[in-house]
């Protein structure tokens, strides 16, 4: 679609906060643009689709007291199931040994989509006037005018708004050119905000059956020699095809070597699940911290603990309220979660409601 020459609200940033934030707008009847620097919309939301299955390369789970989501799910009449946790645990220690119902890893009352989370963010978009969602349009600058705000994007193209937001990691949006600067509070404020996540690698096998369940396996795993650092079931609801995913515990600057990370993976899910684990179909691998519109290099150091997320107050009334940032990691609640982007949404809905009255 044709960007337009100006709006009243610009939002910046496609993932699960800009998509909900549009989906208030337009029921509201709020003029808006939203625009989406990557060809998809999403996110660090992402799945991996096979034989008609999704597989979650981003966020997967959703917990109990979580009601904007699965509010939405039901909005949408999609299908929620239970993280499969039946079976025994397995813990691999330093020297590789495993052992079998040691601990506890197991994800057990979480909930999982069918069709992965991006079906959510699909159904969002799907759900919005297309004439107002661009994809392929990255915002370099913002510069604040008499008379408002002007967005450049990295191809040349501006628009004019009365207000911004920002729906993206707080450092990503210390990325942008702003004029005049922002006062070194709030500049400081957005570089000091981790990226939830944004470290991460992520990797799927994928299998012809969830062989492990057989064994009486629940296909949860903790491992203190790697390079995943916990596994789990990642199979559809029907176990029509078999997937196991983890976490990468190796540093970013260690997995460079796609190869020789896939090799390793395939090594450790040998160790922990037998050779039957040893030809997967696929092997599948996110590595979120080397996704320039997800993580600087800021975010390469392992988050120790979930970050206490929430909007500093160097980060209100930014240029008389006209610039806001509604991503995520500013909910006060659920920051960092799926739950907390919707959260961030009605949160800048909100904002934005007061204005217009």
């Amino acid at each position: 679609m044709i960007l337009p020459d100006s709006t009243d609200v610009l939002i910046v940033g496609g993932g699960l906060a800009g998509l909900r934030l549009a989906d208030l707008l337009g029921a509201a009847g709020h003029d808006f643009q939203l625009i989406e620097a990557r060809d998809r919309f999403g996110g660090r939301v992402l799945s991996h689709t096979v034989a008609g299955a999704a597989f979650d390369l981003g966020p997967a789970w959703f917990w109990p007291g979580q009601p904007r989501i699965a509010a939405l799910a039901d909005r949408f009449g999609l299908f929620v199931f239970d993280q499969f946790a039946n079976g025994a645990f397995r813990f691999e220690d330093s020297q590789g040994r495993i052992q079998q119902g040691v601990g506890a890893g197991s994800m057990q009352g979480s909930f999982r989509l069918e069709g992965g989370i991006s079906t959510l963010c699909d159904r969002l978009a799907d759900s919005l006037d297309p004439a107002r969602c661009h994809l392929g349009a990255q915002v370099v600058s913002l510069s604040r005018t008499a008379t408002g705000i002007t967005a450049q994007l990295s191809d040349g193209r501006s628009i004019a708004t009365q207000r911004v937001v920002c729906a993206l990691p707080p450092r990503i949006a210390a990325t942008l050119a702003f004029s005049p600067a922002l006062p070194a509070p709030a500049a400081q404020a957005l570089q000091t905000i981790p990226t939830w996540m944004a470290g991460q690698a992520k990797a799927i096998a994928l299998y012809d059956t969830p062989f492990w369940r057989d064994a009486g396996l629940s296909g949860d795993a903790m491992s203190q020699r790697g390079p995943m650092v916990e596994v789990h079931d990642a199979s559809p609801a029907n176990g029509s095809i078999g997937a196991l995913f983890g976490f990468i515990g190796v540093p970013p600057a260690r997995r460079v070597d796609a190869k020789a990370l896939e090799g390793a993976v395939r090594a450790q899910l040998v160790r922990l699940f037998g050779e039957d684990a040893a030809q997967p179909r696929e092997i599948k691998v996110k590595d979120w911290a080397f996704d320039p519109l997800t993580a600087t290099n800021s975010d390469h150091a392992p988050l120790t603990a979930h970050p206490r997320y929430g909007l500093p107050p160097a980060l209100r009334t930014l240029w008389d309220g006209a610039l806001l940032f509604g991503g995520t990691e500013v909910a006060p609640e659920f920051g960092g979660f799926l739950e907390g982007a919707l959260e961030a949404a009605e949160n800048t809905f909100d904002v934005l409601a007061r204005a217009r009255a």
